[in-house]
This record gives C-alpha cells, structure tokens and sequence, in this order.
C-alpha cells in the first residue's frame, strides 16, 4: 500500500500535512496558526480563544440548513515519545510515517494520530464542499494529553452546536457514550547528598523493552510498569547489601504507562559479582510473570563510573517503601457496564529535580467521582506515610453515559445500514473532554468514535488503515441524517 493511494485521500492528504507541524502539547502555537490559515484560505468564519482553542464554522450545504449544529471536536496535541535510541526533536522535526501491510506507524516516535486523524479529519470535511451537511462548528482544542486545559478553558458561548461528535477514539465500530474522569496525585522527597564511601561498585540497571501504552485504554492489558520493577530489584538489593542510590529515573507523561525505568547504584566491591547473579534470577522471575504480555521486556546491568555523591540512605529507604506501597493498575470494575474498568492508577514516573527533590508522578481514574478521590487519598495516604510532601490536581470530570441519546440512535443506525452489523456501544476508561463540555454546554448531545489504533502514547502507536475510510464513511452519512432543529 503506497501513500499516495490511501482513502479517503482528503484525510490523508490533511494526516501528512500536519505531521509536517510540530505540535508538542503546551506547545501549539504552530497548529494554531496552521488551522487559522487554514480557515483563512477557505473564506470560513475563523476564531481562537485566550487558551488557543480554534473554531471554524462552515454554513449548511444548501438544503439543509435546518438541521440542528453539529459541532466536530479534535485535540490539536499529541503525545511526544520516542524510543532512546532515535533522534527526534519535537519542537521542530516533523513526524516521519510509514506504510507496514495496513497500518501506518512513525518511524520510531509516537504517530500523532492520537488526535491528528481527527483533525485532519474535520479539515478534509471543511475543505470539500461536495460533502452534505447541516451547520458545521469544527472545535480544535490545545493541551488535551497534559491536563485538559484548552477544554478547561472554553467559555460559554464560544461554540453554538446542538450535538456534538467526538473524534477522539480508537476502535472503529465502536460509539462511546461515557468516559472516566481523572486526577493527578504528585509526591516529592526531598533528600541530603551524601559521600559515596571508598571501595564501591558502581552500576547502573535499567528496565526496557516494555510495551507502555495508554494509561486509562491500556490499563487493563496486564503490563508490567517499568517503575515498578525497578524498584522491586532495588528493594531486593537493599535488603541484601549496603547500597547507595546516586540516581533514579522512570517512565514520562502521567498518562502513559512507563515504558522504560534506570537507577544508578553503588554496592561494597566484593558485592558485584553476587549483584549480577541477582538480576539473572530477578529477570528470570519477572520474565516468568510477565511471558505473555512482555514477550521483549530486558533487563541490563552495566558498569558505571564512579559517582561522588548519593541519596542518603534513610531517604533511599522510604522512597523504596514508598514505591512499592504505591498500587498501581485496576482497582474496581464496572457493576454497570461488562468489561469496564471503573477505577484505576498509574504509577507514572519518577524523576530527580534541581534543590535535591525525587518527584514522583501518578494519575487515578474513575467513572465515579467519589471512588477516584477514594484512589488518590490511597496513593497520597501511602506516600504521606513515608514522608513525603504530596499534592493533587483540580481533576476533571467524566462523562455520565445516556442510552437515550438522539445522536447514539443516528450513528447506530448509520453504522447498521452501510456495514449491516451492529456497532458496539461502550463507555471508555480514558478521559476525554466530553465531560468538560457538559459543564459549559449542559444540553448537549453528545459521542465519541474514530478509526482504530493501538499503542498510542508510545512508539508503538500504529493506525488501521482500512478503518480510516470505514470511519470517513460513517461520519459523512451520520452528517447527512441529523435530526431537524426542534
């Protein structure tokens, strides 16, 4: 399958485009100037609001005009992850894709399809006018992946539709009708630097190979979380010698599950040797564990040069505790809905920080409000009593799932009559920024569906291509059936 061949060509043609634009979240200014030329060039009434959000609004085709305003929402942001030993710089090299069977993937970074086909998507809608619509608002939100800020900040009165499609999923044939809302929970150590005693082993050992993936749609795939199994090695390794820790770092974004974990380690020299043969039977154990769901999970112990200064021991000691008291993974499922995960958290990452700080980063999830603050009191509860200063995010909200949607009975049916077999009707364990609408926008109407891709929010991510034009197809006749205004 050859680039240029894909379908539907307006999509693809709007894809590549806008991995040509560097679109870090936080850090879309480009995106956002891209799409006002955009709407600019196609003579659309154009605005962008204080946080960036951008909304073009294309009139009915003619005919239709009295049906109700659809309003077509994306996140212009993606997810930045690359593999360690590629190149890549975010802020100004573009995504360079590729073409394996029927799935496009990045060379070696995230795709960005999370949410750029979505995008491109509402961009290919915008520039053909031989497609059969009512009142279009295309909504283009920032910093979705990073705290939901763009949908935070989006003031009543800025969008005017009546219903509202989501393109922000990941497994066609599916309609979403609910999601999680989350929170984030954040503990720091602070610690002393201490001498490195004379006659130490110095080494450093790091977790890779894992899969990641997404914190809330990849949670319930059983992977390892490469935090976590450094530091049940470290905490072995503590038990048994008289360890310093010089240095620790794992995974990246709240909302990935950490892929790859190092620390650095210094043990008394005649300890060496028995350190090494300890990882051998520790990755024989985690191997064990772990066969099916991380067939390429490594774990690799070098030398490392000497370092002057480390943790203080006592802090080493109850961040270790720390670290493995912390849950991480499901909590509880759905009563409601088969298959669901209701509450989880995500054991993100752990990096050191300027003034002798180790911050670690989690996020809890939840379809209920009241049992995702129950998980973050769980988290901050186990950090607290190790000592550490804990603070917590504002959180968002979910989305309440209505069976009776209007929209649901247009897309199912939709779905029914081109492909003639039932779409799948589910809620998401993921946040998305329907529940933030409904804040500001309470009588909207409102699902969420998209192609299907996998492994986002890692290099892994990879997108389906046939499903692209499944999901083209679907969107355009749901267009063409909205309700009348009432």
């Amino acid at each position: 399958m050859e680039k240029q061949e894909l379908k539907p060509a307006g999509v693809f043609k709007y894809f590549a485009e806008i991995c040509q634009v560097p679109r870090p979240s936080k850090k879309e200014e480009k995106i956002i100037a891209y799409l006002k030329a955009f709407g600019e060039k196609h003579n659309l009434e154009t605005k962008v609001d204080e946080a960036g959000n951008v909304l073009i609004k294309k009139p009915a085709t003619p005919g239709k005009e009295n049906l109700q305003t659809v309003v077509l929402q994306s996140h212009v942001d993606m997810v930045c992850e690359k593999n360690n030993d590629v190149e890549h710089d975010f802020l100004k090299d573009p995504i360079e894709t590729e073409i394996e069977g029927e799935w496009m993937k990045a060379k070696g970074t995230t795709l960005g399809a999370d949410n750029g086909i979505g995008v491109a998507t509402e961009l290919a809608i915008l520039a053909d006018d031989t497609i059969e619509h009512g009142p279009l608002e295309c909504l283009f939100t920032v910093d979705e992946e990073t705290g939901l800020t763009g949908a935070f900040a989006l003031k009543e009165g800025f969008m005017t539709g009546d219903i509202l499609l989501n393109l922000d999923s990941e497994d066609e044939g599916e309609l979403f009708i609910g999601c999680a809302g989350g929170i984030d929970s954040v503990a720091e150590f602070t610690y002393k630097e201490v001498d490195v005693p004379a006659g130490y082993f110095f080494f450093k050992v790091e977790v890779k190979g894992l899969k990641g993936g997404h914190s809330g749609g990849d949670i319930h795939l059983g992977r390892g979380n490469a935090n976590k199994i450094l530091n049940r090695f470290l905490s072995k390794m503590v038990a048994k010698y008289d360890l310093y820790l010089c240095e620790i770092n794992g995974g990246n974004l709240r909302n990935a599950i950490p892929r790859e974990a190092y620390a650095i380690c210094a043990v008394p020299e005649n300890a060496k040797h028995d350190v090494r043969t300890d990882l051998n039977v520790f990755t024989a154990e985690i191997e064990n564990e772990l066969a099916v769901t991380e067939p390429d999970l490594k774990l690799i112990l070098e030398s490392e040069a000497p370092r002057a200064k480390a943790i203080d021991q006592e802090t080493t000691a109850r961040l270790l505790k720390a670290l493995y008291a912390v849950p991480h993974g499901i909590y509880a499922m759905s009563q409601d809905i088969p298959g669901l995960v209701e509450t989880s958290t995500n054991l993100a990452s752990i990096k050191m920080k300027p003034g002798n700080v180790i911050r670690i980063e989690t996020s809890q999830r939840s379809s209920i409000l009241s049992a995702r603050d129950d998980m973050a009191n769980t988290v901050r509860s186990a950090f607290l009593l190790a000592g550490a200063k804990v603070t917590s995010g504002d959180g968002y909200p979910g989305w309440k799932p209505n069976p009776h949607s209007a929209i649901l009975e247009v897309a199912a049916a939709s779905y029914k009559r081109l492909f003639g077999v039932d779409a799948k009707v589910k809620a998401i364990h993921a946040g998305l920024e329907c529940g933030l609408f409904l804040d500001k926008y309470p009588t909207l109407d409102m699902i969420s569906f998209g192609p299907t891709l996998i492994g986002v929010h890692s290099p892994d991510e990879r997108m389906l291509i046939p499903t692209v034009d499944k999901f083209w197809r679907h969107l355009l006749d749901v267009l063409a059936n909205i309700p009348e205004k009432k």
